[in-house]
């Protein structure tokens, strides 16, 4: 059955962020319904609000997010009710061809991600009459969401600590940021990097480059603080 949650979602460019009460299908086929324990607020999320992004509105939004599977539609394997969950802000469904030939952020499964409509040309959140879909297929700035199941990545038991405001930075900034360094840019062992922008991001990009063996690792930030 559909629940009531609460969820801050943007009208139009410039009007910022507004919280409202919207109707949340239950999950379908390969979906999950997460009941989000944290959200992190990345700026692709700002740049939805400053025009910046054209995608469609209304939108809720997010695509950061950590929770607790709540319930599960019919074909779903990766998760179970009770699982914590890092929600991924790109899917990964392992068998398409992107997935299969070592390209899964290119998953068939995150075409999507503008609109949040899902597979079947429907959508999950509701405002009365009105279609309402969540950022990249997420919208994890609600207390629920309805989300693909390849967008799921399951905690391990030795995982199971790690605080719900850490976990849901997994979703994209800490990959995002430590994959430009590891693998995007293909630091090696005795290397210099430099990195223009020291934010969530760029952070990440540090830990990366010192993971992959960089001798000397330069950060470059106008914002004294982020230095």
């Amino acid at each position: 059955m559909s629940i009531t949650t609460r969820a801050a979602i943007t009208r139009a460019p410039h009007v910022g962020w507004e919280l409202v009460d919207l109707q949340l299908d239950e999950p379908k086929a390969h979906e999950v319904r997460v009941k989000l324990m944290a959200a992190g607020l990345c700026h692709s999320d700002d740049h939805i609000t400053t025009g910046d992004a054209p995608i469609r509105l209304p939108v809720v939004g997010g695509h950061e997010g950590a929770g607790i599977v709540e319930s599960v539609g019919p074909d779903v394997q990766r998760v179970k009710p009770g699982d914590k969950i890092v929600c991924s802000y790109i899917p990964a469904c392992g068998a398409c061809r992107p997935c299969s030939t070592g390209h899964s952020n290119m998953c068939v499964k995150g075409l999507n991600a503008g609109t949040g409509m899902f597979e079947d040309g429907t959508w999950r959140f509701h405002e009365g009459d009105t279609d309402i879909g969540g950022f990249c297929t997420l919208g994890t700035f609600s207390q629920y969401a309805v989300v693909s199941e390849w967008a799921t990545v399951p905690l391990r038991e030795d995982f199971q600590d790690i605080p719900w405001e850490v976990l849901c930075l997994v979703g994209c900034g800490v990959p995002t940021g430590w994959g430009s360094a590891v693998h995007a840019a293909g630091v090696r062992a005795g290397d210099t990097v430099v990195i223009f922008g020291a934010g969530g991001v760029g952070s990440n990009a540090v830990q990366g480059a010192r993971f992959a063996g960089a001798k000397n690792v330069v950060v470059v930030d106008p914002v004294e603080f982020k230095r």
